[in-house]
């Protein structure tokens, strides 16, 4: 007879222990269940660790509704839990006459998302808040900034474990059936079981849709399928050359090789976006790196590619492809009509800044 709990939440990365933390806190008996031997080893340790303020993202979709909200209740929680959140804000540049309007079509995109705070400044005033940067113009956002994912995680499964909840590790979900009173989950690694919960939130992130296929009874139309669309980093040694974010302007599909730091004071330059890559490739590849200087030049001419180093990579679980932008999918019963079951898909950025806006929208579905 298979082991009951109220819930379960597949996967330990940030949204899935936020999730679990919400739950657990809401009174219920709660249990992760991570396929690695460690909570955030796939998306969330492998970004850029930015708090967004909610500017690119579709007006009315999920990804700007739960990046404002969640924005604000990151920084909040960072104060409250003690770990480090930098509000060391960011600024987006044209770099070309004709990024000017976009510039524009931006402020007016995040003003529709509830993003009131950006202005627009001019090359010269850019450059004097970052000396060595050259901009035609730039949107300042004071509300952005960068956080300790791995503070955030610690903080989010400290309150799971103080409120009762279990994380299990080495626990991948192998299969799973609905059953009349909720779902039963098949769980292998090395002491194979099977557990039931009226609920189950699944956080697998890249995995996602593989953990949600495998569970008979869940309707496939409510399955995205996802792709993996792989982002890698290079290290900048030395002393971080500017403060604030450095962003040049996105596209549907990406935000950009961009300028960013760390806590600590490392820069980087990234994410590329490659989707050619298998899931689970997190190597560099190092032939890439003109392409980074190329680009990052067009805003911070007197760039040393000496400096230049490989990081690390990461992938984003896309529910769509190139040239296309995207949304949270987060599917409860209301949408496809099995009882106790939550399905979040296509979580990639800014699911880091929205991961504390996302649990409480998962409550809400349930």
């Amino acid at each position: 007879m298979a082991e009951r709990v109220d819930a379960i939440v597949i996967g330990a990365g940030v949204i899935g222990l936020a999730v679990a933390r919400a739950l657990a806190l809401s009174g219920r008996e709660v249990i992760v269940l991570e396929r690695n031997d460690a909570f955030g080893l796939e998306t969330f340790s492998r970004n850029s660790e930015v708090i967004h303020a909610g500017i690119y993202y579709r007006p009315g979709g999920l990804r700007s509704r739960l990046c404002v909200e969640g924005k604000k209740k990151l920084y909040h929680y960072a104060q409250e839990r003690r770990f480090e959140a930098l509000n060391c804000e960011k600024l987006i540049v044209a770099t070309g006459e004709s990024e000017r309007t976009r510039l524009e079509m931006l402020v007016k995109r995040a003003n529709a998302n509830g993003v009131h705070d950006l202005t627009i400044i001019s090359g010269e005033e850019a450059a004097r808040l970052e000396p060595g940067l050259q901009s035609l113009a730039a949107i300042h956002s004071p509300s952005s900034g960068i956080v300790d994912s791995h503070a955030l995680m610690l903080a989010l499964l400290g309150d799971l474990e103080n409120a009762g909840g279990v994380l299990v590790l080495e626990a991948p979900v192998n299969g799973g059936r609905v059953d009349e009173d909720g779902l039963t989950l098949e769980v292998g690694g090395s002491a194979p079981m099977e557990i039931s919960a009226a609920l189950v939130a699944n956080s697998a992130g890249l995995y996602a849709d593989e953990a949600a296929r495998s569970i008979a009874g869940l309707d496939p139309q409510y399955i995205p399928p996802l792709r993996p669309a792989k982002g890698q980093y290079f290290t900048y040694s030395g002393k971080a050359p500017f403060t604030r974010l450095i962003y040049p302007l996105h596209s549907p599909d990406s935000q950009g090789v961009h300028y960013t730091r760390d806590l600590g004071g490392q820069a980087r330059l990234g994410p590329d976006i490659r989707w050619d890559a298998p899931l689970g490739d997190y190597s560099v590849d190092e032939s890439r790196l003109q392409s980074f200087v190329d680009e990052t030049k067009r805003f911070w001419p007197d760039l040393d590619p000496s400096r230049l180093k490989p990081g690390y990579a990461g992938a984003r679980p896309k529910a769509t492809g190139p040239g296309e932008e995207g949304d949270f999918l987060i599917f409860g019963p209301s949408k496809h009509g099995t009882k106790g079951y939550v399905g979040l898909y296509a979580m990639e950025s800014p699911g880091l800044t929205s991961c504390l806006a996302i649990a409480d929208y998962v409550l809400a579905c349930i």
